[in-house]
């Protein structure tokens, strides 16, 4: 089976050809970062259009690095939701078109079980059960993966989710965006000492999240201090360690309440180092194992999408003509 896939749900746009049998054979992904800097976030008019220039030469470039013709696809796979609605839209509408000239099924993806799968494309892959930290932008969840399409939230943000507050505190400092990778960059050269900003909801039973806090922890902090160079470095190492521990910690309570021996961390946080090292002590500690797409897939991307289509298709979930997307869609709705 050749599936093509489609991502468009945000601010990256992605295009990948997988094969069931011989597995990844093409991606690309552009990324709108430029389009979106000066101001600071996503913009998701501008989002969409761009997603209408790039997506159908994308997939034209992946087709003849596969060195195949759209002719020989079985399926053609997209991104329903969560997301922006008018990107998801551009990338629905090319989908089911395309789709319908080829006379091929159209498959309605849910973004997050494209991540939550997205260690499935490496040699090293974990096996089911396993308990999943999705960490993006827009979401920070831990799941209970028990087979392919069945999943139980145990725990989310209640409001900011973790991506979106490193994006949010950048902007506090003055860095650049996308903030995760500009406060990693700053908290290289900050002073551990300095500073030590609240792990929030730790001190309480459950697995939920809540990041506003200490976002605004944080922006006090900035309005107390001179933010000369260093101390933009220790308030940015403070808070990117606080935010680092309270996903452990909660990690590691949803991992010793399931049982579970293995751990996915995925979505655009699941790069960051810090946190990558934290989890794999915790892993070496007490034997779990941990799984990681590698960090091109780590962001939002064509490949994911095609291997979670390929799923689909095999097991003939009903597939129909429509082309509605779901800016909100959780998990908990998505049926197989």
């Amino acid at each position: 089976m050749l599936i093509l896939g489609i991502e468009t749900s945000c601010d990256d746009t992605g295009a990948a050809l997988y094969d069931s049998q011989a597995g990844l054979l093409a991606h690309k992904l552009h990324s709108q970062v430029d389009i979106h800097v000066p101001f600071g976030g996503v913009v998701p008019e501008l989002a969409a259009r761009d997603h209408i220039r790039k997506l159908l030469p994308l997939i034209k470039t992946v087709l003849c690095d596969a060195e195949r013709d759209k002719e020989e696809l079985d399926a053609v796979a997209y991104t329903a939701g969560p997301g922006l609605a008018g990107a998801l839209l551009v990338g629905a509408a090319l989908g089911q078109s395309l789709a319908l000239s080829l006379r091929l099924p159209a498959i309605a993806i849910h973004h997050m079980e494209g991540h939550l799968l997205s260690p499935m494309l490496e040699e090293r892959r974990p096996a089911f059960p396993f308990l999943a930290l999705l960490v993006s932008g827009g979401h920070t969840q831990l799941v209970d993966v028990k087979r392919v399409g069945h999943y139980d939230i145990l725990g989310e943000s209640l409001d900011d989710a973790v991506g979106e507050a490193f994006d949010k505190v950048a902007k506090l400092l003055g860095l650049g965006y996308p903030g995760g990778p500009h406060i990693a960059t700053a908290a290289e050269r900050g002073d551990g000492r300095r500073f030590r900003f609240p792990r929030p909801m730790t001190d309480r039973p459950g697995l939920d999240f809540s990041f506003s806090g200490l976002k605004t922890y944080t922006s006090e902090i900035v309005k107390k201090h001179e933010l000369d160079a260093q101390t933009i470095a220790d308030i940015a190492w403070a808070f990117q360690d606080a935010a680092v521990d309270t996903l452990r910690i909660k990690t590691q309570r949803a991992l010793d309440q399931t049982g579970h021996r293995r751990c996915v961390v995925a979505g655009g946080v699941g790069a960051n180092q810090l946190l990558r090292a934290q989890l794999n002590d915790l892993a070496d500690e007490a034997g779990y194992e941990l799984f990681y797409p590698r960090p091109e897939f780590c962001t939002d991307n064509g490949a994911m999408i095609a291997y979670a289509g390929s799923l689909r298709f095999s097991k003939k979930i009903p597939m129909g003509r429509d082309c509605r997307v779901f800016p909100r869609w959780s998990l908990r709705d998505l049926s197989y």
